[in-house]
């Protein structure tokens, strides 16, 4: 099979425009989804919202946690004003804590350099922290009406099918070559563009599927180069795999007069920001932490496998109540010697301290 240029790619493109975007905006209209809460909305900051918390994690997983989180910050005035702790304690559970961060830091800059507004255009808004070109074409779309194409994973699947684009997109000049092709086949009129875009979203979510595509039902399926090849899902290709790796760290659960040590993770990092018991690289460097009598008394918790996108990590936690005031001030002088943001964390208080999912459900429950 003769390997197609980047040329090619948006020829094919021109050729199919515009009949994709108007299939799609009919197609959208009567048949996409409805029900998710961030949609028929033009406020962009419940459009960010979402489109963050969507990254990386399923809308099932995402309803709960949007909902959470407009009750507390129901605009973005309200999530600059809150503290970081409490920003990460909302996000406990929805893991890649960076957006997080980004988020809170997102949201101080545009209260901060744009007046609580946020600014209207893709280009602007790839300014603020966090925001990458496909979050800012989804706002930009949904929001103002901007003809410019998002890239998400589900786009470059429904997109690199319907056009057989068969280079591999783990580099960066082809992607950038879908992207072209996909700014080609935007609706002409810029009022289509948010039926358009969630047109995307839904058609690779409910029918052009990673496995197993639903082609029949499809409203492109007589335009698609992809089915005419006779293997869509062949498409997209991506030849960089990512490489999983594993960790192991053993976690002492201190317990002392209804109180839980904690220390703050760096600001970078898997847990970045968060609040966690001690980390240690080894059952070693517990048991001189602990030491004899302490290592005695401390209940080990079930062996702990945290899943993470690219780790594996073990959870060794041993749960040790402290039993006197003197054992409790010699432990934390040796732990804040370690780590000094390490504090006493009253029990009935946890459920608002940012946890990682793991630790959280060990705490709190």
């Amino acid at each position: 099979m003769r390997v197609r240029s980047a040329d090619d790619l948006l020829r094919d493109a021109q050729q199919v425009s515009p009949a994709l975007a108007e299939r799609l905006v009919a197609w959208q209209r009567s048949e996409g989804r409805h029900h998710l809460p961030w949609q028929q909305v033009r406020d962009p900051y419940r459009v960010w919202l979402s489109e963050i918390m969507l990254q990386q994690t399923q809308v099932s997983t995402v309803l709960g946690y949007f909902d959470r989180f407009l009750v507390r910050f129901p605009d973005v005035q309200a999530l600059a004003a809150a503290p970081q702790d409490e920003v990460l304690a909302l996000w406990a559970g929805l893991g890649y804590y960076s957006r997080a961060r980004n988020l809170h830091r997102c949201a101080q800059a545009v209260v901060a350099e744009h007046g609580g507004v946020f600014p209207r255009s893709a280009a602007a808004l790839q300014t603020l922290p966090g925001i990458g070109p496909s979050t800012a074409s989804a706002i930009a779309a949904f929001c103002f009406n901007e003809r410019i194409s998002i890239m998400d994973g589900n786009v470059k699947r429904v997109l690199g099918r319907v056009l057989a684009w068969g280079q591999d997109l783990s580099v960066k000049a082809h992607e950038r070559a879908l992207w072209a092709a996909a700014q080609a086949v935007l609706p002409a009129r810029a009022e289509d563009m948010p039926a358009y875009t969630q047109g995307l979203m839904d058609l690779g979510a409910t029918l052009c599927t990673p496995r197993k595509p639903a082609c029949l039902t499809c409203p492109w399926s007589d335009l698609c180069l992809g089915r005419r090849e006779g293997d869509p899902e062949r498409f997209p290709v991506k030849g960089r795999k990512l490489v999983r790796g594993e960790r192991e760290s053993w976690l002492p659960w201190l317990v002392w007069r209804d109180q839980v040590w904690l220390q703050q993770m760096p600001q970078t990092g898997v847990w970045g920001g968060l609040w966690t018991l001690p980390l240690l690289d080894s059952e070693a460097a517990l048991q001189t932490l602990l030491g004899t009598e302490l290592l005695a008394l401390g209940e080990p918790q079930p062996r702990t496998k945290h899943v993470l996108t690219h780790l594996d990590w073990w959870l060794n936690v041993r749960r040790v109540e402290l039993p006197h005031d003197e054992a409790a001030r010699a432990l934390a002088e040796r732990l804040r010697a370690h780590d000094a943001s390490g504090r006493w964390v009253a029990m009935a208080e946890l459920a608002r301290w940012g946890l990682p999912a793991p630790l959280k459900r060990w705490l709190v429950g």
